[in-house]
């Protein structure tokens, strides 16, 4: 980065003290990862520099005969990743973020003051499936559903909510809900009230990719994910849906929501899913799976309450509503001690969702650092110590120290 330093060292700076943050402290956040050296080095090419709007072949720029061949090899491969036998589906790698592929789908699907039907918000779904702060909760008319006491979604409560409500697309996926999701079982509920059917896989794709968490397809009339997270490439969007409904996505895309897409992002999406169809990567989901169950016996072994009770996935919800501190308190205390987590709210939450009683913890970066189970169960015992001292200054320092020790023998992919 030598130009960069001498451009502008102030940002330079800036970026090596992240660098370090990234190799000497524990990623446990669960939407976030390590992307390879190869993706870095795509994202950030000479294709920083071209503009492409439209799609391969039908350009409205010249100079596109390259790019071209790399959003083309983009979709195959994102095809090749989801693709299931007998439902023929389609791809596309432009949108800039999961929420911009989700305001595609409406945009393809809905007009203002439909009904739209998601999980609710503080009960571990998304902003863009319908909360009042977000564009989606303000053009459409936005119900919900809600887990039930054991923490897991209840479809009986799913259809009742859809049967009284009607809604015109029903979406499924969350942000911090740590079990299978059961797509035949809405797409049963979305054909009694004909609704389209949309499943949001951002945190699970990577899982859905190698077979370790059910594929919405051929259930799902469209799908929607981010890039990074378990499928461990660049920040970005993606969706894909049957193939008789490409035309309509394709024009919400563009010029319905979007410009220029960013073909540098889509160049290190393109090496990501290539990376996901190798073999080491279906490991490596194993092994996520695996880091997080461990993490989680180890925590509920320790006394923690854990949303539902466990885990099936790559994420775990700690519930803090009967200890005397938060989610906020828990999140800085474990931030002293090395170990990086995110706040969030926990079913029937009575604190703000700037505080919250709960932190959302999750095995995809860890994992990636070459970390199996021991480690976790290790993890899971530095976060119990962590957090019984979470007022002492001289306990999160010590675990800081040996959660240092054990990031410098695990080295950042890439760094």
């Amino acid at each position: 980065m030598s130009a960069l330093e001498a451009t502008d060292p102030d940002i330079f700076h800036i970026i090596q003290s992240e660098r370090r943050r990234q190799r000497e402290d524990l990623e446990l956040i669960a939407s976030e990862n390590y992307t390879s050296a190869a993706v870095m080095e795509a994202t950030g090419s000479v294709l920083t520099n071209k503009y492409a709007e439209g799609l391969p072949g039908k350009r409205y720029y010249g100079g596109c005969e390259e790019v071209d061949k790399i959003e083309e090899l983009a979709r195959s491969r994102a095809i090749q990743l989801f693709q299931v036998d007998g439902c023929e589906i389609g791809a596309n790698v432009q949108p800039h973020s999961g929420a911009q592929a989700n305001g595609a789908i409406y945009l393809a699907t809905l007009k203002p003051g439909d009904v739209l039907l998601g999980l609710d918000l503080s009960n571990g779904g998304h902003l863009t499936h319908g909360s009042s702060a977000n564009s989606s909760g303000k053009i459409y008319h936005a119900v919900h559903y809600r887990v039930d006491a054991s923490g897991r979604i209840d479809m009986d409560q799913v259809r009742e909510v859809a049967l009284r409500e009607r809604p015109k697309l029903i979406m499924t996926g969350a942000s911090a809900y740590p079990r299978f999701w059961d797509f035949a079982a809405f797409r049963s509920v979305a054909d009694e009230v004909g609704a389209i059917l949309v499943a949001d896989i951002a945190h699970v794709a990577g899982l859905v990719a190698t077979g370790h968490h059910p594929n919405p397809f051929p259930h799902a009339d469209y799908v929607s994910t981010t890039t990074h997270k378990t499928l461990r490439g660049p920040r970005g969007g993606l969706v894909l849906a049957k193939a008789d409904r490409m035309k309509g996505l394709n024009s919400a895309v563009f010029p319905g929501l979007q410009g220029g897409p960013l073909l540098h992002v889509i160049a290190g999406k393109a090496v990501a899913f290539g990376e996901a169809l190798r073999p080491s990567f279906k490991d490596y989901s194993a092994k996520v799976l695996e880091n997080a169950q461990v993490m989680a016996e180890t925590l509920m072994e320790q006394g923690f309450a854990l949303v539902s009770g466990g885990t099936d996935n790559h994420l775990m919800l700690l519930d803090f509503s009967e200890r005397p501190y938060s989610g906020k308190d828990a999140e800085e205390a474990l931030g002293k001690a090395g170990i990086t987590v995110n706040k969030n709210t926990v079913p029937n939450e009575k604190r703000s969702p700037f505080i919250t009683s709960g932190v959302r913890i999750g095995s995809p970066a860890m994992t990636t650092r070459g970390m199996g189970k021991a480690e976790a169960r290790q993890i899971a015992l530095w976060i119990t110590e962590a957090l019984e001292g979470w007022q002492k200054p001289e306990v999160l320092a010590s675990v800081r120290q040996r959660v240092q020790a054990l990031t410098a023998g695990f080295p950042v992919p890439g760094l």
